[in-house]
C-alpha cells in the first residue's frame, strides 16, 4: 500500500518522480545520480504547483488534521449537524493524485 501512495504522491514527496524511466538509461553498475526535479525540489521545496514538498510522514500528518465533526444538542435528539471543512490545496493535491476526490460529509 505504502508503495502506491509514494508512487502516486511522488509528485508533492522528496521521491525522484523519474526513477522508473531514469533506471533503463544508467550505468547499471554505476551510482544513481538524482533527476533534475529531485535536485529542484530539494534545493527549492515547492512542487511544480507551488505547494511545499513533503516527506511521507509529513503529508500524512497535514492529512490527518481533516476531520468529519458532528454536533447534536444532545445525545441522540435531532438535529445532527455534520460538518466537513475544505481541504487545504495540499489535501486536495493529495487526494486527487490517488483519486479519492470528493470526499463526501455525509
Amino acid at each position: 500500500m505504502e508503495w502506491h501512495r509514494r508512487r502516486a504522491w511522488a509528485p508533492i514527496l522528496f521521491e525522484d518522480e523519474e526513477r522508473r524511466e531514469e533506471r533503463q538509461r544508467r550505468d547499471p553498475v554505476g551510482p544513481a545520480k538524482p533527476s533534475e526535479s529531485a535536485r529542484h525540489k530539494k534545493s527549492s521545496h515547492p512542487t511544480q504547483n507551488g505547494l511545499a514538498v513533503h516527506s511521507l510522514q509529513t503529508l500524512m500528518a497535514e492529512l490527518a488534521t481533516r476531520a468529519r465533526v458532528t454536533y447534536s444538542l444532545r445525545s441522540g435528539l435531532k438535529p445532527i449537524f455534520k460538518q466537513v471543512p475544505e481541504p487545504t490545496p495540499l489535501q486536495a493535491r493529495a487526494y486527487e493524485r490517488i483519486e479519492l476526490l470528493p470526499v463526501a460529509g455525509n
